[in-house]
């Protein structure tokens, strides 16, 4: 009976040791399990969100560096069709301007020709009346004869 007695006792010890841990000692360890749990929850949804964060930021790095390369190539091209356009306008003005040149250089000539001309014709009217002079040998009188010169040089 004795070992009866020891056994029951044991028994009934660890019974209460039992339902001591369940109502003193379990509920502060669970207590402190469940709050490990929820932190640890915690701490992976917001690595997940950080994670999203990372994913969505450099998605929109990866998009504004697309934006800004676009935006980038069409300011060349603005740049290259400008450049284009200035070329193109500075050569209009440069031919504008040679055939401007050229058309007052012809003007020139034009101009110098005739008063070549008319400078020999009246070089010429002198002459033949000179010569005319000495064939009949004698003087005519240029105040008298003004329009018989200017005759002469228009028809030269």
């Amino acid at each position: 009976m004795n070992m009866n007695a020891t056994l029951l006792g044991q028994a009934i010890a660890f019974f209460l040791f039992v339902v001591f841990c369940m109502k003193y000692v379990w509920p502060p360890i669970m207590g402190a399990i469940e709050e490990r749990q929820k932190k640890i929850a915690d701490g992976l949804a917001a690595a997940d969100r950080a994670a999203k964060d990372l994913n969505l930021a450099q998605a929109n790095a990866s998009e504004q560096l697309k934006e800004a390369k676009r935006t980038a190539t069409e300011l060349i091209e603005q740049a290259n069709k400008r450049k284009a356009q200035i070329i193109e306008e500075a050569k209009a003005e440069a031919t504008a301007e040679r055939e401007k040149i050229l058309t007052q250089g012809r003007a020139e000539i034009d101009a110098e020709r005739n008063r070549a001309r008319d400078e020999l014709r009246k070089q010429v009217a002198t002459l033949a009346v000179i010569g005319a002079e000495k064939i009949i040998e004698r003087s005519i009188d240029k105040d008298a004869h003004a329009d018989l010169l200017n005759k002469v040089t228009a028809e030269l």
